[in-house]
């Protein structure tokens, strides 16, 4: 009976997190923005999911990965913003505070191993995009949620 609860609760907060990222990533192609009632109840979920369940990584390397990638983001924003607002002073900068706190998500879902293979994935992705569409704009929430979730399949399968 255990069982069932255990694994019941897990495929709830699995299915809970898929709805949450299907609303960040529609929120970002529609709105370019990146909701926080969204991304703090999966990053939550998060922190639940690499605690209690069987997950490809522990919350430890989830920690790891999510201030690696929080670091990496916002020193990658802060040089964009400094050189975008150089340059044109009323553009907005490509990437926000709702994209940095979305890869220190992923990092936690992720780890550092899963955040570097899903940013790989979404980069390429979100570039063929942007090509294919001819736009300067890139909404990067669901090029990214799309590479952690190949990133958690190859880790699972392949390491």
């Amino acid at each position: 009976m255990f069982l069932y609860i255990f694994y019941g609760t897990f495929i709830l907060l699995i299915g809970l997190a898929i709805y949450l990222a299907y609303k960040i990533s529609a929120a970002d192609m529609r709105r370019r923005i990146i909701p926080d009632a969204y991304l703090f109840p999966l990053m939550i979920i998060g922190a639940i999911v690499t605690t209690f369940f069987p997950w490809p990584h522990h919350i430890d390397a989830g920690v790891i990965g999510m201030t690696f990638g929080y670091i990496m983001a916002a020193v990658i924003g802060l040089i964009f913003d400094r050189i975008i607002a150089h340059r044109n002073p009323t553009s907005d900068t490509p990437i926000g505070m709702g994209d940095i706190k979305l890869i220190a998500v992923g990092g936690l879902w992720c780890g550092p191993r899963g955040l570097a293979i899903s940013l790989v994935f979404a980069c390429l992705f979100g570039a063929a995009w942007a090509y294919r569409k001819k736009q300067k704009f890139i909404p990067f929430a669901p090029f990214f949620i799309i590479g952690a979730i190949l990133a958690l399949i190859i880790i699972a399968v392949l390491l």
